[in-house]
């Protein structure tokens, strides 16, 4: 006859209450350590994101940018479900965490911080996390371990991408590099016990380090375009429907290089509040989206990068001196990353986020929706369909900057008043600018000799091959590109 308890646990459950234990259970001290350690990996993924140079690599780092985001999310919407609710959020861990990031975050070159986010912590994070599942009582803390399966299946689909991008780029970690991280994950407890707290917050990874960004991102060889049919698509951007459907996917394609540089904002905007970063993280992967987007229909097209370019937005000569240069990582056919970016100020930032809000996407939606219309209507539906999605996401952009900008500027202690008449202002000098260069454009466009009309006339006929528009010789004239 069985005499045992009928509560008694089997050994290997860890009961999470002990004699001395309050309201709360230890669980939530271990996820506020881990919440902060997933919060350091979206950081250090956007301070190494810069030296990805394949395009496939770029749209995958900005995609773990938003699965971070959306891991920090799950553990913090579960920590409110503890007692204390809110006020379980942001509180002081130990600053071997903090260590610990840092040893991550400082690799001596690009492929060892590979290894090191990808590999080495998010690694321990995720046996952390099997450990606490394996452990915990299936009943009574089930939200916990769904929450934990869900992120682990996130870092299972990054240890996929990893093994792939070593496939491709096959190397050993530093071993100096590799032994002081396992030297700060030990000091951590490799993360299965929650650490005491020291009444000091930890800060976010890289806050006290010279660490720099580079200022140019790496790019593919093919970056630099082989001629320019830019003021082409821009002087019969009015006019012809053609143009506008060849137009819309290279510019989608450039919105890549605003993902590069949100890689910055989320950087340097550490001093902003969490769902500021998760706004700017979606925002990030949206763009970088966008960019993907653009590029997947030019290649329906049959338009490759080789024969338009891909340039990047930022200038390397604008940096700073510091810190000693990191050495490159030695893939075949890149054009590496140049200079060190100088740190976004809270002004900059500001900047950046007014003017990319305001003036870049409040400026475009009414082109973005007469081309929908008329791609819609000549029967272009996946063209269409580009456009829609892009206006969906965008629309929610603008209302980011709404949402930030006034903390923003408190931070920055500059003058927010009147910030939308400013951007309206600004949108309307940079519009008759624009218009006043269409003349030189328009010169460019009619010169039959000219290698960039001579590329123009090929894509447009090589498109109107693939996918005529039933409308385009009916279409009526649109409004010029803003901007």
């Amino acid at each position: 006859m069985d005499t045992s308890s009928p509560t008694t646990l089997p050994s290997s459950w860890e009961v999470q209450v002990d004699i001395e234990s309050g309201s709360k259970p230890r669980t939530v001290a271990r996820l506020q350590d881990w919440e902060y350690l997933e919060r350091a990996l979206m950081r250090l993924i956007a301070g190494w994101g810069r030296y990805m140079a394949a395009w496939d690599d770029k749209v995958a780092v900005h995609r773990h940018i938003w699965e971070q985001a959306e891991c920090v999310r799950r553990l913090r919407e579960r920590l409110m479900q503890f007692p204390g609710s809110v006020h379980n959020l942001d509180q002081p861990v130990a600053q071997q965490l903090e260590a610990l990031a840092n040893t991550v975050l400082l690799a001596p070159s690009h492929p060892d911080a590979v290894d090191g986010i990808y590999q080495l912590l998010s690694g321990a994070l995720t046996s952390a996390y099997l450990h606490y599942i394996q452990r915990a009582h299936p009943i009574h803390d089930a939200p916990t371990v769904a929450t934990l399966h869900e992120i682990v299946s996130v870092k299972e689909q990054q240890r996929l991408w990893l093994r792939e991008y070593r496939r491709r780029y096959p190397h050993s970690t530093d071993a100096t590099y590799r032994a002081a991280i396992e030297q700060a994950l030990a000091a951590c407890d490799q993360l299965l016990q929650p650490l005491p707290r020291n009444g000091l917050a930890a800060a976010p990874a890289g806050v006290n380090t010279d660490f720099r960004l580079p200022a140019r991102p790496a790019y593919p060889p093919s970056s630099q375009p082989p001629v320019d049919i830019m003021p082409i698509l821009m002087a019969n951007f009015a006019e012809d429907l053609e143009t506008r459907r060849l137009f819309w996917p290279i510019g989608y394609m450039r919105e890549m290089n605003l993902a590069m540089d949100q890689l910055c904002w989320i950087y340097d905007g550490h001093h902003m509040p969490w769902e500021f970063q998760q706004d700017i993280a979606r925002h990030l992967w949206d763009e970088s989206r966008h960019g993907d987007s653009g590029y997947s229909r030019l290649l329906d097209f049959g338009i490759s990068i080789t024969e338009i370019g891909f340039s990047p937005y930022s200038d390397p000569a604008a940096t700073t001196s510091l810190p000693p240069a990191a050495p490159q990582y030695p893939l075949p056919n890149a054009i590496p990353a140049a200079g060190w970016a100088k740190p976004l100020s809270p002004a900059d930032l500001y900047e950046v986020v007014f003017s990319i809000g305001l003036i870049a996407e409040t400026g475009h939606f009414q082109v973005k929706r007469e081309a929908y219309d008329d791609f819609k209507a000549g029967g272009d539906l996946e063209s269409a369909e580009m456009m829609l999605f892009d206006i969906i996401d965008e629309s929610a952009h603008v209302q980011y900057a709404h949402r930030w900008l006034p903390l923003l500027a408190k931070h920055a202690m500059i003058d927010h008043e009147g910030y939308r008449e400013r951007a309206a202002a600004i949108r309307q000098q940079r519009q008759e600018e624009h218009l006043a260069r269409l003349a030189s454009y328009t010169a460019s466009a009619t010169a039959d000799n000219d290698p960039n009309r001579i590329l123009y006339n090929q894509l447009i006929e090589r498109v109107r091959t693939r996918y005529p528009l039933s409308n385009a010789t009916t279409c009526p004239p649109r409004s010029p590109l803003p901007m």
